[in-house]
């Protein structure tokens, strides 16, 4: 396995060649990372064509609806990025939690689409994915996995998506409507925290030299695009919620692991802020905090390895968040006993009490943990802390049944409301919260080597290059020659930009 390709070189012509043909067949004209990254400011000219196509359809013109910057509706620009203030008298901390909105995301719902584009379309524009012949593997716990299908589909590649069998009904019923084949999903045994063996069938897979793996845990564009699009999105928030730059304090960036890729946007952030960066993980499997493992929930999240994209050795800090809390969160903030106590027993306003509808399992952990950040700290109402909602509850449905099933068999009242608020936001405490020194981060940072040198063939020279500072400044320079060689694929289509 190779790292990222030094961008400027072809790797096969006929490739290249064949993804030029059917990307001019298809009309097909590729958004820039830049053009991504700064939606408002370059896809205005877009607006007026984008008016009659629906954001859920597989439509070239929704490539330019993948970034930050969807209204609600998702049918027009904003100028600055979906987003929510979580404040007080809903978190029981003064510091003010933003959280910006990946449900806006067009065809799958969720910010997974971004980086299934980044990762793909790196691929087609340097010769290294041939849509006649190859066909994309997304190996993935749901969303990106999603987001991998809707761009192979738009882009004429087949696209198949690899995922464990125990991820949300609402997850498979998407994909079965998307895919060319039912074939095309592949169910592996296990759930969240079973990413190995998606790992094994991709394994598998790779024995057929027309598959090309599109691993997100390992594809530096998925670092990528974070870096650029969702770093630059949050950065455009903060300035707007705050425009005296003197009180632009954000004073941490909050993720859940995943992949890695989302984290890369804390890099981002650190170089204009100076934000601690803070990586969440299921206290269930605390693979970071406890070099632990087990099986959750949050679905999302933290999955008994370390993604070979995500820059241990630049994180700052590490949150545990139980699958419990969020799992009965979920149907705090979605069930009309629970809204009715928030917003009556609490007396939170109603349009923050609509808007937390807006987080799925993986949102609601990066709030829990930015809570626990904000107590761990000490931090107060003069700074900030950022997080995301990669979905937003509708994936969810399902998992909430099955909770209200479990956890309250009696009926979801407003008696478990107020426990459930109690215990698992007003409860929330700075336990399993630990501030990483140079060695926590390399003890972290050395679990990786089991997963990508012994069992995925990574070079180990190309492994421990990533503990250095230089070699992420490196890949963050390439962004420009990305864009370029983006252009120069959209110049051989010869395809114009509508608009």
């Amino acid at each position: 396995m190779a790292l990222l390709i030094e961008p400027g070189e072809i790797v096969d012509s006929a490739a290249y060649k064949n993804a030029v043909n059917r990307l001019r067949e298809a009309k097909v004209l590729l958004p820039t990372f830049t053009e991504l990254a700064e939606a408002p400011t370059h896809l205005a000219g877009m607006l007026s064509v984008l008016d009659d196509v629906d954001p859920d359809e597989a439509r070239a013109e929704n490539l330019y609806r993948v970034h930050w910057y969807n209204q609600h509706s998702r049918h027009e620009f904003t100028d600055v990025p979906g987003h929510i203030v979580l404040t007080e008298e809903l978190t029981g901390v003064a510091t003010p939690i933003v959280v910006v909105l990946g449900g806006r995301f067009p065809m799958i719902g969720a910010h997974k689409v971004l980086p299934a584009y980044g990762c793909l379309v790196t691929k087609l524009v340097s010769g290294q994915f041939d849509p006649v012949e190859n066909r994309a593997i997304w190996p993935s716990t749901g969303n990106y996995c999603r987001g991998g299908v809707a761009i192979s589909r738009i882009l004429g590649c087949r696209g198949v998506a690899v995922l464990p069998e125990g991820m949300s009904k609402e997850r498979f019923s998407w994909l079965e409507d998307w895919v060319s084949e039912k074939k095309d999903i592949i169910r592996t045994p296990g759930s969240e925290s079973n990413v190995k063996e998606i790992y094994d069938k991709c394994a598998e897979l790779s024995s057929d030299p027309a598959n090309v793996i599109l691993n997100q845990f390992s594809e530096f564009a998925n670092y990528l695009v974070h870096f650029q699009c969702t770093g630059r999105a949050i950065e455009k928030v903060i300035k707007f919620l705050r425009p005296d730059s003197d009180r632009q304090n954000l004073a941490a960036f909050v993720a859940g692991t995943g992949s890695g890729g989302t984290l890369a946007a804390g890099d981002y952030l650190q170089d204009v802020f100076g934000a601690r960066i803070a990586a969440v993980e299921p206290l269930e499997c605390p693979t970071m905090l406890y070099n632990g493992y087990g099986a959750h929930n949050i679905q999302g999240i933290g999955d008994k390895h370390i993604p070979l994209i995500q820059n241990v050795m630049n994180t700052d800090m590490v949150v545990g968040v139980s699958d419990a809390a969020c799992d009965q969160l979920n149907v705090l903030f979605n069930t009309e006993a629970g809204r009715r106590y928030l917003a009556g027993r609490r007396e939170i306003d109603t349009n923050t009490v609509d808007a937390l509808a807006s987080l799925g399992l993986s949102g609601i952990a990066n709030v829990l943990a930015s809570i626990k950040l904000a107590k761990s700290l000490d931090l107060t109402g003069d700074d900030i802390v950022a997080t995301v909602a990669t979905d937003s509850s509708l994936l969810y449905q399902s998992e909430r049944e099955q909770t209200e099933a479990g956890f309250f068999a009696g009926g979801f009242d407003d008696v478990s409301a107020g426990e459930t608020y109690a215990r698992h936001i007003l409860g929330q405490s700075a336990d399993h919260t630990v501030e990483l020194n140079h060695r926590d981060r390399r003890r972290v940072f050395n679990l990786g080597y089991y997963t990508w040198v012994e069992q995925q063939g990574v070079p180990l020279d190309d492994f421990d290059v990533r503990a250095e500072p230089e070699f992420w400044k490196g890949l963050q320079a390439t962004i420009p020659k990305w864009d370029h060689m983006i252009e120069n694929f959209n110049v051989e289509t010869g395809v114009n930009r509508p608009g």
